[in-house]
């Protein structure tokens, strides 16, 4: 089975090379020369590809891109690379990306004779690199069930959630609440501060609490250290409340809460935080 991969980036080429390391035939393709380079370089089964056209023939094709827009231009229209794949092949997302274009892509797929599946990821880049990294699978059950060996050599454990759109929607759902405890987390650490907590001390305190959480477990001690390096980048971050929040509006529900979070990762954004891990939101709280 031949394997195509588009996106090596914090996530994408983890996965990506998990493929090379289990000894798979993977061509890959991105912008970035150094991220290419350092995919090959886990395995000889990977080749480089000049453009996304050149995984046409691939029997199954992953995307790992950044925004809806991205993945619209390179897998749909008349140049997309869902018009020049075979039929009987899989396209699979890894990207987290709105319900709404879950829709385009499952369409456009099946008016080609394509199985699509929708299978965002819950860690970060650490857990790809190991094959750890939670997939939320989404799509018709016969395509899931004919790629559920190879999603688990990419990443574990793997759920199947139903729809793309579930899929899509869980993990932005995911980030939404994330995002939001993180905004709420860093506003409690710069208040502890003003009353002359010791911060680590805060901190461990707040382990042993009901506010105990996944933020303050990786994040705190991130922050404790003044740690922004980028895991997750604030404009990542961002882009995928609004998605969330978007979402929302979307079903005629108004995500308040997510909304108010937004506002300070917008701030962060403007500030020249963009590309730091989310995390910097504490400096502008």
């Amino acid at each position: 089975m031949k394997y195509g991969y588009i996106g090596l980036g914090l996530m994408g080429g983890g996965l990506a090379r998990n493929l090379i390391r289990a000894g798979k035939d993977v061509t890959v393709f991105d912008l970035n020369p150094e991220a290419i380079k350092k995919t090959l370089a886990v395995g000889t089964t990977g080749k480089a590809a000049q453009g996304a056209a050149e995984l046409a023939g691939c029997d199954v094709v992953f995307t790992s891109l950044p925004l809806p827009k991205h993945i619209e231009g390179t897998m749909l229209g008349e140049e997309g690379l869902l018009s020049k794949m075979k039929a009987g092949a899989t396209y699979i997302d890894v990207s987290t990306i709105d319900p709404k274009t879950a829709r385009k892509l499952a369409e456009a797929a099946e008016s080609k004779g394509i199985g699509f599946l929708a299978c965002p990821l819950g860690k970060g880049p650490a857990q790809a690199e190991k094959a750890e990294q939670p997939i939320f699978a989404g799509g018709k059950k016969e395509v899931y069930e004919k790629m559920l060996d190879t999603l688990k050599i990419v990443g574990n454990p793997v759920y199947y959630l139903g729809g793309a759109e579930q899929a899509y929607a869980f993990k932005l759902i995911s980030n939404m609440i994330g995002m939001t405890n993180l905004a709420v987390l860093a506003e409690g650490l710069r208040i502890g501060e003003k009353a002359g907590i010791e911060p680590k001390q805060l901190q461990e305190l707040l382990a042993d609490t009901g506010a105990n959480s996944f933020q303050l477990q990786v994040r705190g001690p991130w922050i404790l250290n003044n740690d922004f390096g980028n895991r997750f980048g604030v404009s990542l971050a961002l882009k995928d409340v609004r998605l969330g929040c978007d979402m929302a509006d979307d079903w005629g529900y108004d995500a308040r809460f997510t909304k108010l979070a937004k506002k300070f990762y917008e701030i962060a954004e403007a500030q020249g935080f963009a590309n730091e891990d989310c995390n910097a939101v504490y400096k502008v709280l």
